[in-house]
């Protein structure tokens, strides 16, 4: 009999073999996310994968059960580790020009997000779909919140919708990302995103550029 509060010999069993199975989850994901990050998803059948990362077809199997569930895996990973930094986040636009800076690094996770936004858009993907929605929601939501707080600080006309503006940045962000993806030369996303977050407009009584230059007494 165990000590009271303590863990007994039938429960303790169970509960090792969880740990073990998450740490080799974990394991196979990080080989995996520097495998996509390095060389994109072009060869990421769950068997190639396997073979890639030294175990069977039926191990993988048994952690993610489908191509969805580990690309999809992989990238809410690679979500994570950039949630890491701590950085508080930018002005709404801002935050999406921070990532274009940082995803010229990782052009592979570039290339996974067009694919499983591209398999969320059409049939025969539940998981990634169910994903995609779901991070839509949270990254509008959370942009919105940062045009609310620009628009009380006086840095963002208030009759501009804030989740309109949202949306408009993600769908700008995208975009470069698949324009930069197929001629990194020609595009430059960070640029073109800052070019945006200058468009956006000021609150009308703010002063304009003429306002602020100082009078002059006339000849």
């Amino acid at each position: 009999m165990s000590d009271a509060g303590g863990v007994t010999g039938d429960d303790a069993a169970p509960r090792r073999g969880y740990a073990k199975g998450a740490a080799r989850r974990a394991q196979i994901l990080e080989q995996v996310l520097r495998m996509v990050a390095e060389h994109g998803v072009d060869a990421s059948s769950l068997r190639s994968v396997a073979e890639a990362v030294g175990v069977s077809h039926a191990t993988l199997r048994h952690y993610f059960p489908s191509r969805d569930d580990l690309l999809v895996a992989v990238y809410r990973a690679h979500e994570g580790q950039r949630d890491e930094s701590g950085a508080p986040p930018p002005s709404a636009v801002g935050r999406m020009r921070e990532s274009a800076v940082l995803n010229r690094d990782v052009p592979g996770l570039v290339q996974l997000y067009t694919t499983l936004a591209g398999d969320a858009a059409g049939e025969g993907h539940p998981v990634t779909r169910k994903f995609f929605r779901g991070r839509f929601a949270r990254i509008r939501g959370e942009l919105a919140e940062s045009v609310r707080a620009d628009q009380a600080a006086g840095r963002i006309d208030p009759a501009v919708d804030a989740a309109d503006l949202a949306a408009l940045a993600i769908a700008a962000s995208d975009g470069i990302q698949v324009q930069w993806l197929l001629d990194p030369d020609a595009v430059d996303g960070a640029r073109v995103l800052e070019l945006l977050e200058r468009l956006v407009p000021p609150p009308a009584d703010a002063p304009r550029p003429s306002d602020e230059r100082p009078a002059t007494t006339g000849g």
